[in-house]
């Protein structure tokens, strides 16, 4: 069990965050349609998962902006924002910011997903909520880089994320 922080507070964090060289777990998510998607769908492409507890939270808001702004000039890339929150939220965070260059994916049908990638919240206020991290995957599913944000109200490191595709 791995350990992170919430304003400075100790939190237990359930699973194992994949790491470099590794497979990626396999996934069932839900889109902004209702509709299951797999990771599976995105074969081929390069994968930016940024992992998020809501997005309607500044720290969440603002890496969904950032991973947006640079996913844009990636090519073959897919930046994928997963979060427990509703498929409606995210969709409705996205519509209003007019953000085109992430997809949006809700782990609320698949709690397996949590403590498969290594951010299932296992105490404190945000208990039953995604950690935040962000874990990079070629073309291929592998691991190329991976981060557990030690305090879930700071930013990732956008700039190891984005160098790991080259």
């Amino acid at each position: 069990m791995a350990t992170v922080t919430l304003g400075g507070n100790a939190v237990d964090v359930n699973g194992t965050l994949p790491q470099p060289g590794e497979s990626a777990p396999a996934f069932t998510l839900v889109n902004p349609d209702m509709e299951d998607k797999s990771l599976g769908d995105w074969a081929g492409q390069r994968k930016i998962l940024n992992i998020i507890p809501s997005i309607d939270t500044g720290v969440c808001a603002a890496s969904t902006r950032k991973f947006n702004e640079e996913a844009s000039g990636l090519d073959n890339t897919v930046v994928l924002v997963v979060s427990a929150d509703l498929p409606f939220a995210a969709a409705r965070f996205c519509g209003a910011e007019g953000l085109n260059d992430v997809i949006t994916l809700s782990c609320f049908r698949n709690a397996a997903f949590r403590s498969d990638y290594g951010v299932d919240l296992a105490s404190g206020p945000f208990r039953g909520l995604c950690a935040r991290a962000v874990v990079v995957l070629d073309e291929h599913d592998k691991v190329l880089h991976s981060q557990l944000v030690p305090e879930i109200g700071e930013e990732p490191d956008y700039d190891s994320a984005l160098k790991a595709l080259g």
